[in-house]
């Protein structure tokens, strides 16, 4: 059969299936179709799914154009920002959506995301009545096929209560917690932040530092709750009475610090430190005691006496120094001379605490000898040391370490050691001990048993008391805590101990004063034996001192005497007794035992 000429449009192909001739003319434009509506299918499929994926992200996605447009934001993007989710064009500026104090984080985060480089801030927003909340922001640059940024993507995070916990725990860390001010730590940040204010405005800042005088016999004494509760209370009293501009900080154990900005002048800080020495003048209880206490202040400002914190810290901690050097309780300003006297107190404090260490403290022994026929009637015991030459060394070598409390006791317990081990000697050797004095420190008595340790030396080694005379200073009965000095004066002489009150004269006690106290002789200073034949008003002085302290039956002993037409006016004036060169230096143990021996 002859197949017609619609049957030759069929061809056969594939085992049997038959299709158009023609179709196959028609096929490459139809397949390019399909494909095209297939693959916009999938894309768009993909692209729903992709944003399904976006919108269920809680953090905040954005693509941004070039020139800082959003191209597109997920759901929590929208809600973080206050967009409306109904919004599909968008176009609007990113950074202008952002508060305005995270603006300029943002922008320089967004520069450097354009040329290339992954970069992160953090700020804080709020949108509509919802809470302020801090966020994370990463800025990642898209590139083309040709390695050029297109693009940036920009995650945000909400790290609010990550935030809120780091300031709680932040807060934590840098509070004390036995007085609730800032800690060493915070008030490093917030001082440095200060001085970078006081920088940029031309402004000065002032520096308190401050430090509790004998804080650690108050521990000593009432215990450390007694000095945990002055703390507290002292802290408190800082917080209530210096504004809040004004930074108060424990740094650690007794020691605060004030920072005060934009300071006027020098006189304002002084005022500021009055203020905060009058915090101890209102009086502290503690278990119905009252606790009775200094403080002493030093002073420091910027520019004028330091370029940075911690040299500005490092001034006020000099004049601080230099104060505790001349004596506590007060206020010291800083000046660069001090330098030089920091130098020798450190010298002198390091020089101390070896010659505690090396056991190298000896004492030497100058005798009192009666001035009407030079009969020595007794001892004063004095420090001394040799030097690696071998040469014999003053006590005014460490003389700052008499004013420090526990070298001045280190120092005591050993002289009072090495003197009873003498006496104890001597005894041994069957020679008649004669009275021995030994020097007692003003800060000796602020432990409270300065009599109670003495007595019990003596008793260890079997020592009467009444061979034994402790000579104080006036220093001692002027200064904050002389009622600890009394206290222990009183229990000495009840069992045995003679007092004596040495360069007398020199200080604020007065002779009709001297009655309150249990003292059984007063020394003359050499400062007025050397001025006798020379200033009327000395001898004067001298004649006076003999006849008062002899009316209310008190023994006169005068020291440095070195020349015999002192002895004369001295047993003119009817002065029985004294030391000097004159008579004696200071004696080693064994030229002391060949005097006893005599």
């Amino acid at each position: 059969m002859k197949q017609s000429t619609k049957q030759k449009r069929i061809v056969q192909v594939q085992q049997g299936i038959d299709l158009p001739i023609n179709l196959f003319q028609k096929m490459p434009q139809a397949k390019n179709i399909q494909l095209q509506d297939n693959q916009f299918a999938e894309l768009r499929e993909k692209l729903n799914s992709r944003n399904q994926m976006l919108d269920a992200s809680v953090d905040c996605i954005k693509l941004l154009s070039l020139d800082g447009h959003v191209l597109h934001m997920n759901r929590a993007g929208c809600l973080a920002l206050g967009v409306p989710l109904t919004e599909t064009e968008f176009g609007m500026s990113w950074h202008k959506l952002l508060p305005e104090e995270v603006r300029d984080a943002c922008l320089n985060a967004f520069a450097e995301a354009k040329e290339g480089k992954i970069s992160r801030f953090v700020g804080m927003s709020q949108v509509a009545d919802e809470p302020l909340a801090y966020w994370d922001n990463m800025l990642s640059p898209v590139f083309n096929e040709y390695g050029q940024v297109k693009e940036i993507l920009c995650v945000s995070r909400d790290i609010t209560i990550q935030r809120l916990a780091e300031n709680k725990l932040q807060r934590i860390i840098e509070r004390d917690d036995l007085t609730g001010l800032l800690n060493r730590r915070a008030f490093s940040r917030v001082f440095k932040s200060q001085l970078k204010v006081a920088r940029e405005h031309q402004q000065q800042l002032g520096l308190l530092l401050i430090d509790l005088d004998y804080f650690k016999h108050i521990n000593d004494t009432l215990g450390h709750s007694a000095g945990d509760h002055l703390l507290h209370t002292l802290g408190q009293r800082f917080q209530q009475c210096f504004d809040t501009n004004i930074v108060v900080s424990r740094l650690g154990g007794d020691e605060f610090a004030i920072s005060i900005p934009n300071l006027k002048s020098q006189q304002q800080l002084q005022n500021f430190a009055s203020i905060a020495c009058q915090q101890m003048d209102m009086p502290i209880f503690y278990n119905g005691q009252s606790i009775n206490i200094g403080m002493s202040i030093g002073c420091a400002i910027y520019p004028r006496d330091a370029q940075n914190t911690s040299n500005l810290l490092k001034c006020a901690d000099i004049a601080l120094n230099d104060l505790k050097s001349s004596g506590r309780g007060g206020v010291r300003m800083f000046n660069h001379t001090m330098f030089k006297t920091l130098e020798n107190t450190t010298r002198q404090l390091t020089l101390a605490r070896s010659l505690i260490k090396s056991n190298q403290i000896i004492p030497f022994y100058q005798p009192k000898v009666r001035l009407s026929d030079s009969q020595v009637i007794g001892f004063e015991a004095l420090l001394r040391w040799y030097d690696k030459d071998q040469q014999l060394q003053l006590p005014s070598q460490i003389f700052a370490a008499f004013q420090d409390y526990e070298l001045a006791s280190r120092i005591s317990e050993t002289m009072q050691i090495k003197i009873f081990q003498d006496i104890q000697k001597w005894i041994e050797l069957g020679l008649q001990p004669l009275p021995i004095s030994i020097n007692a420190a003003p800060v000796e008595f602020l432990r409270d048993d300065y009599a109670e340790k003495l007595l019990n030396r003596l008793k260890q080694f079997g020592i009467s008391p009444d061979i034994i005379e402790v000579e104080i200073t006036e220093q001692s009965l002027s200064e904050r805590g002389s009622n600890y000095v009394i206290r222990a004066l009183h229990l000495l002489k009840e069992h045995g101990i003679h007092i004596s009150l040495d360069d007398f004269g020199t200080g604020h006690s007065s002779l009709t004063r001297l009655s309150n106290y249990p003292v059984d002789c007063i020394k003359i200073d050499r400062n007025f034996v050397e001025r006798m034949h020379t200033d009327c008003s000395a001898l004067a002085i001298v004649k006076a001192i003999t006849q008062i302290g002899a009316s209310v039956s008190l023994n006169i002993l005068v020291e440095g005497i070195e020349k015999p037409e002192q002895v004369d006016t001295l047993k003119e004036c009817n002065c029985h007794t004294g030391q000097g060169f004159y008579f004696y230096r200071p004696l080693s143990y064994d030229h002391a035992m060949e005097l006893l021996s005599h």
